[in-house]
């Protein structure tokens, strides 16, 4: 699947629109169509994949608009080092976030198997496979300002800013405001609007 597409086109809202009678709940596309038409096509046509696929392909587009709504320290580079830390669930499809724009800046897509490589991340996204382990990781931070992105049950309630959940086939995310604005970040109304909970 492309999920980010240069160009925009009707394809995008005719599979958007058959994604509302599929196992994926309509919550799903109302999000991703709201932070859409935020600030650009996070997602692009075919959406035709197995669940456990489009899941982490609906995440990927999701971590792209996080990225995009955040609010970054004047200081930041143009370049936002978005970390992977843990096993690996998106395959090849974080990889599409590979130099797309976001605002001024641009990402680049790292994997990273040891804290000490920490310092060089703007975006931590913590897999769930170190779920156990995640209060302590994220004691190990550098303080700077970097991002903290989960998808496991009570991440925000273990510090980090930007949790992920699949409730009842719909995902949903909440943001832990405090954490963030510790770490110098902040979020656009619109994406703290479409949070489910904000702490």
């Amino acid at each position: 699947m492309a999920l980010l597409a240069q160009n925009v086109d009707m394809q995008f809202y005719n599979q958007l629109i058959k994604l509302l009678g599929t196992s994926i709940s309509r919550c799903v596309c109302y999000t991703i169509l709201a932070l859409w038409l935020g600030y650009g096509p996070p997602i692009s046509h075919s959406l035709a994949r197995a669940d456990s696929i489009l899941e982490y392909q609906v995440k990927a587009a999701f971590i792209y608009n996080f990225i995009a709504f955040t609010h970054w320290p004047s200081s930041t580079k143009n370049i936002i080092h978005l970390c992977i830390y843990g096993e690996d669930y998106f395959g090849d499809e974080i990889d599409k976030l590979q130099n797309r724009p976001a605002d001024k800046r641009r990402i680049n897509v790292a994997r990273i198997n040891d804290p000490d490589q920490f310092k060089q991340c703007q975006v931590i996204f913590f897999s769930k496979s170190v779920g156990h382990n995640l209060a302590s990781i994220l004691d190990s931070l550098p303080n700077k300002p970097i991002l903290t992105l989960a998808d496991t049950p009570n991440a925000t309630s273990k510090g980090v800013a930007i949790n992920m959940n699949l409730m009842s086939e719909k995902i949903v995310f909440e943001i832990n405001l405090a954490i963030a604005r510790k770490s110098g970040l902040d979020f656009s109304s619109k994406l703290l609007q479409l949070a489910a909970k904000v702490y």
